[in-house]
């Protein structure tokens, strides 16, 4: 890390962004083709089915399929036995189909979202915290996704357009689906209704031309009031459910500032975000690295959040891209919601405002400037 928190740059921790996942080629949707992975310890003795399952972010029910046509072997030899255990150290190869199937998501009036921008390029949403963003296992239905099939009918015809020549192996499941947002992550995100526009955007997230900004409230104090997590993102060798800082993980950073701290100093603290990559769980998962996890974490928190915590206190808060149609560079902000407003606000009255070490910052529903 630089120019804030110290010892993380590099060194030994990617989820729906994904805080939000970039192109779904990571995370839920791999690119069609060889997936080859080298057993871990922490998956010894696990179900093959279910090891495919995790590393390949597919549902049991698609891998029962692969393994029925001979599409995963271990050791260079074909799976017949879904439930036979792999051992620490095999070589697990898995032919990742091109698309998740033919079936379709289906359009749901009931699912309630802020439409804040649409256009016949893209439509901006700001997604309320507890709503998942697309299909997938374990949420069939009632995703954001089956919300926007309701409202605009257009994207049922979406045929996913190729990225670098890779198609994600889920792509109908998620129409127009650049970015995502954690279930539990609130604020704004943006979809393309054509081909066109989701490569412009996907080569605009990929290039780093896409702003995203986030606000979190976390616990305890930086030291610093401004800097960068540098440090790659990857599976935890102890808990394939997670992410962590990992040597061997793929390239992440998140800029920080603080904006308000409340007290005497020592927490909890207001702060921006913004990324330069799109790990699954990124900014939750550099937060907990450095010491600061985001209030109301309960993958990646300590357990001492302060009372009546409503939930994970991080919201998308400023989202800007260069327009696919006119080129324009286009923005919007999203203030705090209530939920979380109003739990900083008790903070602030309970235990006084010492404002940002640099001399304050925004007040509590503001973006990142």
């Amino acid at each position: 890390m630089t120019g804030g928190e110290r010892g993380h740059s590099g060194a030994g921790t990617g989820d729906a962004a994904s805080e939000d996942g970039g192109l779904g080629i990571d995370g839920a949707g791999r690119a069609a083709g060889r997936l080859d992975v080298v057993v871990p310890a922490s998956l010894d003795g696990m179900r093959v089915d279910r090891v495919v399952a995790l590393v390949a972010d597919l549902p049991r029910s698609t891998v029962g399929e692969l393994v029925a046509s001979g599409m995963v072997h271990v050791d260079g030899v074909p799976v017949t036995v879904r439930s036979r255990p792999v051992v620490a150290g095999q070589a697990l190869a898995i032919d990742v189909p091109a698309s998740g199937g033919d079936e379709r998501p289906e359009p749901d009036g009931s699912v309630a979202f802020l439409v804040v921008h649409a256009d016949d390029a893209v439509i901006v949403v700001d997604k309320p915290a507890g709503l998942v963003v697309h299909p997938g296992h374990g949420n069939p239905t009632g995703t954001l996704v089956n919300g926007l099939l309701a409202r605009f009918p257009d994207l049922a015809d979406w045929e996913p357009p190729a990225y670098r020549g890779r198609v994600p192996a889920d792509a109908l499941l998620r129409p127009g689906i650049v970015h995502r947002l954690d279930r539990d992550t609130s604020g704004l995100l943006v979809v393309a209704r054509t081909a066109e526009a989701y490569r412009s955007l996907a080569s605009q997230l990929a290039d780093r031309r896409m702003e995203r900004r986030y606000v979190a409230l976390v616990q305890g104090a930086p030291d610093s009031d401004r800097g960068i997590v540098d440090a790659p993102i990857g599976r935890s060798a102890t808990s394939p459910t997670r992410m962590a800082v990992a040597a061997g993980g793929r390239p992440a950073r998140t800029h920080y500032e603080v904006v308000r701290r409340f007290g005497d100093g020592s927490g909890p603290t207001l702060v921006h975000l913004a990324l330069e990559t799109g790990r699954t769980h990124q900014i939750r998962v550099h937060l907990a690295a450095i010491g600061h996890p985001v209030v109301g974490d309960p993958v990646y928190g300590r357990g001492s959040d302060p009372p009546g915590t409503p939930r994970l206190c991080l919201h998308a808060t400023s989202l800007a891209f260069d327009h696919p149609r006119s080129g324009d560079r286009v923005r919007w902000e999203s203030p705090l919601p209530a939920d979380i407003a109003s739990f900083v606000r008790r903070i602030e009255g309970g235990s006084g405002d010492s404002g940002a070490g640099g001399g304050g910052g925004p007040g509590p529903g503001a973006g990142p400037g």
